[in-house]
Order: structure tokens, then C-alpha cells, then sequence
């Protein structure tokens, strides 16, 4: 089937410096990383290399031509990507010593999207196929509005956390990501019978994760590594979770792959250069079982 993932597309520019930057504090940069970033653009390949079929939608400025091509060149369908005149999203992130890191976004095209090229990407879409969506664009609920009318399940990644976006899509969500942090958000902004019918996954870091439904609760554990940079694991996780589900793969399979994806990626450097690849995340799997 098809993942249609309405997605962020970022310019990231990582800075490595020894301690994250307190209030008026300046910290020299021992490093500096510009590559392919933004939660969706990250998802998205990150669906490809699992195996996955992707058609990104999503916007860039003037300046982001290479951003489509190494989307393009990852495996990902840019057709429904448009180019508009606001200058592409780009991030701050600054990664410490300790592979922490803490970013500022600048949203740009990202929230450029148009009604009409949603409506276009999705005109071939139909049941089976998913929907995902995140938190870095306009257009959500459009976008999930016209998937449910379609038979699209619609996955959604309530990141960054926005209370008011999250009670306003999730009627139509049928399965929602979140971290432990924004599931702590979750839990405190909503109340419990905005969830029913739809289930969670949730991610705990060096904890692992969870596949919550109203029938079955699905953990999976989080393989040792020594990391880099953790920029990027959650969307490396949720992308090969979803093409797995996608693919028809039992939900603890596709879990315990999506784990030892995430766990080589933040064995890297940068965020969707450091998404691995399908073999790899094999190859990985044959060492530690």
C-alpha cells in the first residue's frame, strides 16, 4: 500500500558544543552538521529505507531544491511537493556531549502548504493506505478530514505538542505517536475519552516502547549503543513502525525492527542522513540475537 506523509521539510545546521547554551550564555560549537531535516522529510525517508512506499507532501522556499533532491534520492515520491516563495524551514539544534540536544525552529514553507495540493496528492489514495501527519505543517486536519473520507487510516505525531491541535485532530486519528514527555501533555491537557478508538504508541527512549490498544498493550525493548546524537530516533522509529505496520508485519515485529533502527541511527551524526537503511537494521538484528 501507500504512506502519504503531509510532512515538515527543514534545513537542520547542528552545532556540537560541550554543554547546551544556559540564558546568556555563549558556548563555542566544536562542530557544525547542515544536512535534510524536519520530523515529516526524516519520516519520510525513513518509510523508504525501511522498504516502504512514501509520497511526501509538504513545501520548501527557493533555497531548498537539494533538500527534494536527497529526498528523491533516498527513495521518497516528491511529486506533491511544492515550491513557494517563503524561505525553507530550518533548525538550530545544538547536540551536547552527552548526545542531548536542543533545537530552535523556524517554521517557513512548512506552513505554506496549499488546500489544493493536499487534495491533489490525495486524489489516488484509498483504503489501506495510511495518512501521517505531524505537528510542523498547516493543513492537518484537512489533510486527515479528506484521508477518513477516502478509508486512509490516519497516523498522526503530536509533536511539537500544540494541546489545542492535538483535541482538534484527533477525532480523526486512528493512530497517535507520541514521546513520554507529550504523553505526560496528553494525559494533563485532555481528558481520557478523547483517546477512545484510538491507539497509542508510545515511545520511552532508553526504555523502549509501547503499542497501546483498547485489546493489547505491545512493549518493546531499547538496544544498548553508545549515541552520537539522538536527533532524529523518534521519526526513525515511527517511520519503520508504520512501514511495517504498513507491510503487514505482526505489531512486535515491526516494533523490535523500528527499536534497532532508531538505536543505529543515534549511533550517527545529523538526523535523515543518519537513518539506516533496511539491510543494515538486519544486519544490526543478526549481531544482538
Amino acid at each position: 500500500m501507500m504512506i502519504y506523509n503531509l510532512g515538515s521539510i527543514n534545513i537542520d545546521h547542528s552545532y556540537h558544543v560541550p554543554n547546551l547554551p544556559r540564558a546568556g550564555e555563549t558556548v563555542a560549537a566544536t562542530a557544525l552538521i547542515t544536512g535534510l531535516g524536519g520530523k515529516g522529510a526524516n519520516q519520510s525517508i525513513a518509510i523508504a529505507r525501511a522498504g516502504g512506499r512514501v509520497i511526501h507532501i509538504g513545501a520548501i522556499g527557493r533555497d531548498g531544491g537539494w533538500t527534494v533532491e536527497a529526498l528523491r534520492a533516498a527513495g521518497v515520491d516528491t511529486g506533491a511537493v511544492q515550491v513557494t516563495d517563503v524561505p525553507t524551514g530550518h533548525a538550530m539544534i545544538t547536540v551536547d556531549a552527552a548526545a542531548e540536544n536542543a533545537i530552535v525552529l523556524y517554521p517557513g514553507a512548512n506552513t505554506r502548504i496549499d488546500e489544493h495540493q493536499i487534495a491533489a496528492a490525495l486524489q489516488g489514495a484509498g483504503p489501506g493506505d495510511w495518512l501521517l501527519l505531524q505537528n510542523e505543517t498547516n493543513g492537518g486536519v484537512v489533510a486527515a478530514r479528506l484521508a477518513r473520507e477516502k478509508g486512509l487510516r490516519v497516523a498522526y505525531c503530536a509533536a511539537p505538542f500544540d494541546a489545542a491541535a492535538v483535541a482538534e485532530i484527533l477525532p480523526l486519528v486512528d493512530l497517535l505517536s507520541v514521546n513520554e514527555g507529550e504523553a505526560v501533555q496528553l494525559r494533563a491537557n485532555l481528558p481520557e475519552a478523547a483517546l477512545a478508538g484510538c491507539d497509542l504508541l508510545v515511545t520511552y527512549g532508553s526504555r523502549g516502547a509501547a503499542y497501546i490498544a483498547s485489546d493489547q498493550t505491545v512493549k518493546t525493548k531499547a538496544f544498548k549503543v553508545d549515541p552520537v546524537d539522538t536527533t532524529g530516533a523518534g521519526d526513525t522509529f515511527l517511520g519503520y513502525a508504520l512501514a511495517g505496520f504498513d507491510g503487514g508485519l505482526p505489531i512486535d515485529v515491526a516494533l523490535h525492527r523500528a527499536s534497532a533502527a532508531a538505536a543505529l541511527q543515534v549511533t550517527r551524526a545529523g538526523a535523515a542522513e543518519a537513518i539506516p537503511l533496511a539491510q543494515e537494521v538486519a544486519d544490526f538484528l543478526s549481531t544482538r540475537e
